[in-house]
């Protein structure tokens, strides 16, 4: 079977990881001062990271290893995977996700809240959109408060996709 070569709009080609989130509702955060959503069946739980091993040698993405409730997990930066700059802040936020049976940990700027994806929001992907964005990209929403990436969970944690990540 041939392997599909992403490019700008591969995630409207890609099995749907909305079907699974019910009545389309997804969790928001805030990276770089715009909004993300991901489906809510895989957010477990939002706190603040207290302590963080840095891990040598790692690629960019990742930031570290944390101890989330007894089990050391992965820390990886929502901000680098899409290739934004560094965060500035001093507290760090993350978002404790099941993903294929592990847990992992996304580290964002702000969380949002729980919101109805309308399905006649959605809407092709901006063609300025950067590919590297559009390649962790499951869906693009318009939305009354903007317009919104629906991100695509395999995509993100799959550092072996390619995106543009800031050192």
């Amino acid at each position: 079977m041939k392997q599909e070569e992403p490019h700008h709009n591969s995630y409207e080609r890609r099995a749907s990881t909305l079907a699974d989130a019910p009545d389309n509702r997804v969790f928001t955060v805030l990276v770089g001062g715009e909004r993300f959503g991901m489906p809510v069946a895989c957010v477990q739980t939002v706190f603040h990271i207290d302590r963080m091993t840095p891990i040598p040698k790692a690629p960019p993405a990742i930031v570290g290893l944390i101890n989330l409730r007894g089990r050391i997990v992965t820390a990886l930066s929502l901000r680098r995977r899409l290739g934004m700059d560094p965060s500035p802040a001093q507290e760090i936020l993350a978002i404790g996700i099941e993903h294929r049976g592990e847990a992992v940990v996304l580290v964002v700027d702000e969380a949002g809240d729980v919101i109805h994806l309308p399905d006649e929001g959605r809407i092709q992907s901006p063609r300025h959109m950067p590919a590297a964005r559009a390649n962790l990209t499951e869906a693009v929403y318009r939305l009354d408060l903007g317009m919104i990436c629906i991100l695509d969970m395999a995509a993100v944690f799959d550092l072996n996709q390619n995106s543009a990540v800031a050192a």
